[in-house]
């Protein structure tokens, strides 16, 4: 990656995504070039489309925490260098790819693990759903009625869930989620951009709380995750979070790892 740069394009904050992204490239002797929304303010100060073009004349690739979903599909169509999605409000995919990982490091397997998904059916639900499926990983999302998953994403799950001997389970009871689970997956109620939903939401969510109690109806020692930031005390207990079956330390430390084989993997190096 000598004399490689890789442009963030980051409208959002981040912690994992951002160094996970630098210290790679860092690691793989390139550059990581980062870029806040007061930089660029895209469909502001500058179009997307011509963000695009403008960053594929300097750099061979770029990363995009962006908001709205047609942002980084937008960013995609107009630049002529490959475009990862590092977050937006329909999917998280590095974060999925990370999970697999650790889900992988400790069982050694994908194919036939049942992973239960507790809370908001988000950008990361969506994501854990869709790689899950096409890696033979059954999920079981557990999630107020108001905030299921999109309707389009869950049909599109389990259309490749049915071609990988895997199976997409959308439920209100968190109970039933959990039963016999490999793993045990939640994330924050309320994600960036969401803050003034946060008090309204709480009392939705406030039973799908994961914590001792939750954890008992999933296999004996099932895995415990969380892609962070954690709020302990709201989507997780701190006993649960900290406890002897978390791994979601190893889901951060995974961001690095697969965030460099992807960038390798794209420019075919």
């Amino acid at each position: 990656m000598r004399g490689k740069t890789l442009a963030l394009v980051f409208e959002k904050p981040s912690l994992r995504t951002r160094v996970a992204f630098e210290a790679g490239m860092t690691q793989l002797g390139g550059h990581g070039s980062y870029l806040s929304a007061n930089d660029i303010d895209m469909g502001g100060r500058e179009s997307v489309p011509d963000v695009a073009r403008n960053l594929s004349r300097w750099v061979q690739v770029i990363a995009a925490r962006v908001f709205k979903h047609a942002t980084v599909e937008s960013l995609a169509r107009f630049a002529s260098v490959p475009v990862i999605n590092a977050l937006s409000d329909r999917e998280h995919p590095c974060q999925a790819l990370a999970d697999m990982l650790t889900l992988h490091e400790r069982f050694d397997r994908l194919q036939g693990l049942r992973l239960a998904y507790i809370g908001d059916g988000n950008n990361v639900c969506h994501s854990l759903m869709l790689l899950g499926a096409s890696l033979g990983v059954s999920l079981s999302v557990g999630c107020p009625p108001d905030y299921r998953p999109d309707p389009e994403i869950v049909e599109r799950a389990e259309r490749i869930a049915a071609d990988h001997d895997a199976t997409i389970t959308i439920t209100s009871s968190p109970a039933e989620a959990a039963e016999a689970a490999d793993a045990m997956y939640t994330d924050v109620w309320a994600s960036m951009g969401q803050e003034h939903e946060a008090a309204r939401r709480r009392p939705a969510f406030q039973p799908y709380q994961l914590n001792s109690a939750l954890l008992a109806h999933a296999s004996p020692n099932a895995l415990v995750m969380h892609c962070l930031p954690a709020h302990r005390g709201e989507e997780i207990t701190a006993e649960v979070a900290d406890g002897p079956q978390s791994v979601i330390f190893d889901q951060a430390e995974n961001r690095l790892h697969v965030q460099k084989a992807l960038i390798l993997t794209l420019l075919n190096l």
